[in-house]
C-alpha cells in the first residue's frame, strides 16, 4: 500500500512538473540523472586512483549546481526573446528553445565525462559509443554556430 502511495505521489509530482515546464521537463530530468551518475562515477574514479578529496568533491557538486543555473539563464533568454517579440506584435508563443539546446549540450558533456571516468577505471567501452557521443557534441555545437 505504501509503495502505491509513493508511486502516486511521484507520478503526480512529475506530471505537475512536466505540465509546468513543458518541453524542457524531460531533458531537465535526464540532465539531473546524468549529473548524479557523473558525480558518482567521478567518485569511483577518484577512489580507484586513490585520489579522493573532499575539496574536489565539493567543487564538483558546486559545478553541477551551476549547470542548473546555466539552464535557468537559457530559459530566461527564451522568455526575454518571446516577450520582446510579443511587445512588437510578433507572437511566437513561449518555448524553451535555448533552454532545451543548452540542456542537451550539458547532457552530452556529462555523458562524455561518465565515459572518461569509466575508461580510467578500466571499464571496456565500445569505441562506437565514444565516437557517437563526441559526434553528438560537435553536431549540437555546429548546428548552433557555437564552439566550446
Amino acid at each position: 500500500m505504501k509503495e502505491n502511495v509513493f508511486k502516486g505521489i511521484v507520478a503526480a509530482a512529475l506530471g505537475g512538473l512536466s505540465a509546468y515546464f513543458g518541453v524542457i521537463a524531460i531533458p531537465l530530468l535526464i540532465l539531473i540523472a546524468v549529473m548524479i551518475i557523473d558525480y558518482l562515477s567521478g567518485l569511483a574514479k577518484a577512489w580507484y586512483k586513490s585520489d579522493l578529496s573532499s575539496r574536489i568533491g565539493i567543487v564538483g557538486a558546486v559545478k553541477k549546481l551551476c549547470y542548473i543555473l546555466v539552464v535557468c539563464v537559457a530559459g530566461v533568454t527564451d522568455w526575454l526573446i518571446s516577450e520582446g517579440l510579443s511587445s512588437v506584435g510578433i507572437d511566437i508563443g513561449f518555448s524553451y528553445y535555448f533552454g532545451v539546446i543548452v540542456t542537451i549540450w550539458l547532457i552530452i558533456n556529462e555523458c562524455i565525462s561518465i565515459l572518461e571516468n569509466l575508461s580510467v577505471i578500466g571499464v571496456p567501452l565500445p569505441s562506437f559509443l565514444v565516437k557517437i557521443v563526441h559526434r553528438l557534441k560537435i553536431t549540437v555545437e555546429e548546428s548552433q554556430g557555437g564552439e566550446q
